[in-house]
């Protein structure tokens, strides 16, 4: 690297690691390595290796990650505007593969931005269950959302709240917890040479205070038996094992979960040897800590659970609190790009309203997004329609439960009703399997059609390249794939594919 390492920093190093310092500081003068993680909602690893051309070489941490040749430009190929794979450092990798998610768990990553822990956790929930994704800043709740968009997270909310709002929100709620904190980056200095500029020996502990009083929600927001996983990508004892000893003495339920794996994780200092740390002159990937945190109360079981779950969506619907937020991030696609008035959210099943009576707005919307839905898939998307203005989405929670809450996204976002027409949302295409949808085209990443799409180009589709599920008109909307992996939607007559590829999404 071209920065030089301060000088406070490259002491302190000394003195943790003796005889290993040198080996550490000739790590800086390699190259960094990239990773993508292969996004399985949409794509198994198998087939993503046989499809793709990267020269992927496993990651030992992470069965779906792999390392990327030296040069190579993942980001620049069709199948990552797909959404097939996710470009992450590897490092990063690690901590979501600690956590043991199963499907049907209620998961928190709470400092998620810019989304590529969150991504890795919906895919190992496989649409089951619920994932709150949730960022301080409201900035990086954009790129937050536009990844889980990307990669085709259904059961998906994200949040722009501090940690004790959560907590308070959501108390004794989650089965699993990532706290991937923010830090003093030490562990980054390789990759980004901007952590070295803004770092001095007062950093790590300005970052502890805030660490401390984000690990004290997540304790309050972890249900009984629950798993936290708390990482950084610094060095600084101060915190990551100190900040562990502190919490477990404040908080005695708690024990540390020793951490074994593929031999690539080296133990954390002292009396924590049971935590992880993956060093840059043992790994190929930058520097990483964590701790895997379990809870000592008894686990419920789905019946009490559930149980539970309907008495505070009781107690929520009796509050009336008005959302502080049902901000809807602005997007380029022109379907979706206005910010609708917060309206109350509908619940009700989509379809037709009794004859004689005044229909509302809300049952008006609902219905053409039921006649769609009839029309397009053929079959009906789970969970909570929610309305806000004039977007819709489908939410795997009611909305009395965000009441209070500075939400982004509710769940997920299928479209806009517009002069009382139901309009698709590109996130609902990127979330979609072809055999979902009653019309689709799928277009080769190995020729110009692909990229032409990407770039929001209008092309002509036959007839006969269309797969048209039986009974289903040949004229509408068609989900537009890429090597069979849907990309985003088009609208099909009479030979030309008019394009929907949203204009802040496309190849450029």
């Amino acid at each position: 690297m071209a920065a030089q390492l301060p000088s406070s920093f490259s002491e302190r190093m000394m003195d943790m690691l003796g005889t290993d310092y040198n080996q550490f500081a000739d790590s800086y003068k390699e190259t960094p390595y990239g990773g993508v993680r292969v996004n399985t909602l949409k794509i198994s690893v198998e087939s993503l290796k046989a499809l793709s051309t990267l020269g992927l070489e496993p990651i030992p941490w992470c069965p779906t990650g792999f390392y990327t040749e030296n040069g190579a430009r993942p980001g620049k190929h069709p199948h990552y505007h797909a959404g097939l794979y996710y470009i992450q450092e590897p490092s990063a990798m690690a901590p979501v593969e600690l956590l043991n998610i199963e499907p049907g768990d209620r998961v928190l990553d709470l400092c998620a931005a810019p989304g590529g822990k969150s991504t890795q956790i919906s895919a190992k929930l496989l649409g089951e269950g619920l994932l709150v994704s949730n960022d301080l800043h409201p900035e990086r709740t954009k790129a937050l959302a536009k990844n889980l968009e990307l990669y085709g997270v259904r059961n998906g909310i994200v949040l722009n709240e501090s940690p004790d709002h959560i907590a308070a929100a959501f108390p004794l709620f989650f089965d699993k917890i990532l706290i991937d904190a923010p830090c003093s980056g030490e562990g980054m200095f390789r990759k980004d040479e901007d952590m070295v500029k803004q770092w001095d020996s007062g950093t790590p502990a300005k970052y502890a205070s805030m660490q401390r009083d984000i690990l004290r929600s997540a304790a309050t927001a972890l249900a009984p038996g629950g798993t936290l996983v708390y990482s950084t990508c610094t060095f600084a004892t101060e915190e990551n094992e100190e900040i562990i000893a502190e919490f477990i003495s404040e908080h005695p339920q708690f024990s540390v979960v020793a951490v074994g794996g593929t031999g690539s994780f080296a133990p954390g200092f002292g009396e924590l040897s049971g935590t992880a740390r993956l060093w840059p002159h043992k790994v190929k990937g930058e520097g990483h800590f964590m701790a895997v945190l379990q809870h000592g109360g008894t686990k419920r079981s789905m019946e009490e659970r559930d149980h539970l779950e309907v008495k505070l969506n009781e107690s929520a619907r009796a509050r009336t609190t008005t959302p502080k937020s049902a901000a809807h991030v602005k997007s380029s696609n022109k379907s979706e790009g206005r910010r609708g008035k917060e309206g109350k959210p509908s619940h009700k099943p989509t379809g037709g309203a009794d004859r004689g009576r005044q229909v509302s707005g809300d049952e008006q919307a609902l219905t053409a997004y039921g006649n769609f839905v009839r029309d397009q898939l053929g079959w009906e998307p789970q969970g909570y329609p929610v309305l806000f203005g004039d977007h819709l989405y489908i939410s795997p929670l009611p909305k009395e439960r965000l009441n209070g809450l500075k939400t982004i996204r509710p769940g997920w976002y299928v479209g806009q009703i517009r002069n009382g027409r139901f309009i698709p949302g590109h996130p609902m295409a990127t979330a979609l399997h072809p055999e979902e949808s009653c019309r689709s085209v799928s277009l080769s990443s190995t020729n110009h059609e692909a990229i032409s799409y990407l770039k929001g180009e209008t092309l002509s589709i036959s007839q006969e390249r269309l797969s048209i599920r039986i009974g289903s008109a040949q004229k509408g909307y068609v989900l537009v794939c890429i090597d069979g992996y849907s990309a985003g939607w088009g609208k099909w007559q009479d030979g030309i594919l008019k394009n929907e590829y949203p204009a802040g999404w496309r190849w450029m």
